[in-house]
């Protein structure tokens, strides 16, 4: 197959082999501006309720702390009651032009509860109807009222939007200053255009940056959150994959003896019956059949570096050694056994010893110069185990070891595959208790 490339020739008029990256870079400013400032610019936006949980919610009195959710409206409206003041400062001589500029410079505030980029646009056509109502000529373009109004509406504004729409007024507000500067003159006016930018630029910048710092701390909080779960999870994964590896271990091994002694059965008995050799033939084959099955199935789980341990999986009659190994750590550690002891399970045996494992790994890691006391009950529905360390002395010289909580999960995860209860917690005098029952079927001899 043959691909051939065709070239595609500029068609003249359209402009497409001409534009600049400048021009492109105006065209896409362009589109922003109308994205931010014209697109639904009167949308109803509603200020949302603030959170009662905050830190000036928490100062606040009890009785008045159920209408902090109310405290942002609150104070808009308190701003619109002063711009409304400073509306009739310089208003008409006449009562009801003088009203009506005051109402003028309040409205634009009061719209940012529910209308903020519409606010804008009503405080930009205000400043213009402010100036006409006045009496005063002597600041120009804003006069105080709507300088206040002008000021409170970027502000707020830019706290309810983003930093570019910010951006975007601010520019428009310089604009509309430096065009009034340019008509009117500033020879026969005292412009205020400079100031209003300048504390307005100031504002602006303030709460962009505060923005940024918000988003970021948000995003940082989401990153941690999903490392925290995808780190849980993986923890959750090896130890079911440790889990797994050890159960095929055992159970392979259980397996292949079935298989042998089923070979070797109908060798032991002189002359045994067709049908006995017939039905040992038939378990070796299940056993073997069932073994190989065992082996694809849960082989998977095994890394490529993985080697099967060459001495059998460790049993609850494996605890002395274990005991005397920690021992041998720094941590002393003594043991109660109560009950009958009985063979269990071996997968109850091997959970219940990794879970003394774990429990005395982190008393050593944790609780460094601290004893501890391993308790196994044998009661007649199951398996009871109860591992405790004294606190950490207070002249111990070894601090503990931070951890992820990594063990709790482990244990967690071999007492839940075992259908069995599990509490770990703080004891009262400062220590730390892992308490665990895991159930065992008790067989009788018609179950047998």
């Amino acid at each position: 197959m043959t691909e051939t490339t065709q070239m595609r020739t500029p068609t003249p008029g359209d402009g497409s082999g001409s534009r600049s990256p400048e021009f492109r870079l105006a065209v896409n400013a362009l589109s922003g501006l109308r994205e931010d400032l014209f697109h639904d610019a009167f949308a109803y936006r509603p200020l949302p309720r603030a959170g009662t949980d905050g830190p000036v919610a928490r100062r606040l009195p009890a009785r008045l702390k159920p209408h902090a959710a109310r405290l942002p409206h609150a104070v808009v409206a308190a701003l619109a009651l002063l711009c409304f003041y400073a509306g009739t400062v310089e208003g008409a001589t006449d009562g009801p032009l003088t009203l009506l500029s005051g109402l003028v410079c309040a409205a634009p505030v009061l719209a940012t509860l529910v209308r903020p980029v519409g606010a804008f646009w009503m405080s930009m056509a205000a400043t213009p109807v402010v100036a006409l109502l006045g009496s005063s000529w002597g600041d120009w373009p804003w006069l105080p009222g709507a300088f206040l109004c002008h000021t409170v509406v970027l502000v707020i504004v830019a706290i309810r939007t983003r930093p570019r729409t910010a951006a975007w007024m601010w520019a428009l507000t310089a604009a509309y200053g430096f065009l009034n500067d340019s008509l009117w003159g500033a020879g026969h006016y005292g412009s205020n255009s400079t100031p209003l930018l300048v504390l307005t630029a100031f504002a602006l910048l303030f709460i962009s940056v505060w923005h940024i710092r918000r988003d970021a701390r948000q995003q940082v909080t989401a990153e941690q959150t999903v490392t925290a779960h995808e780190r849980s999870r993986r923890t959750l994964l090896e130890e079911r994959t440790t889990i797994a590896r050890e159960l095929h271990d055992v159970v392979a091994h259980h397996m292949s003896v079935v298989a042998i002694q089923a070979e070797a059965a109908p060798y032991r008995v002189e002359n045994p019956p067709e049908e006995l050799e017939r039905a040992f033939a038939t378990i070796r084959e299940n056993a073997v059949a069932a073994l190989t099955e065992l082996r694809r199935v849960l082989g998977v789980v095994r890394a490529e570096d993985y080697e099967a341990p060459d001495a059998p999986q460790p049993t609850l009659a494996d605890l002395d050694a274990l005991l005397a190994n920690v021992r041998d750590a720094g941590l002393a550690v003594d043991k109660a056994v109560t009950g009958a002891v009985r063979e269990l399970p071996p997968g109850v045996e091997l959970s219940a010893y990794r879970i003394v494992q774990e429990a005395l790994s982190n008393s050593l890691r944790h609780a460094p110069g601290a004893t501890a006391r391993v308790e196994v009950s044998y009661v007649l529905g199951g398996l009871g185990l109860r591992v405790v360390n004294t606190a950490v002395p207070q002249n111990t010289l070894v601090k503990p070891s931070p951890g992820a909580g990594h063990g709790i999960t482990g244990m967690r995860e071999r007492v839940s595959m075992l259908n069995g209860e599990m509490t770990a917690g703080p004891t009262d005098d400062g220590g730390y208790e892992v308490a665990v029952f895991l159930p065992v079927l008790v067989q009788t001899e018609g179950d047998a």
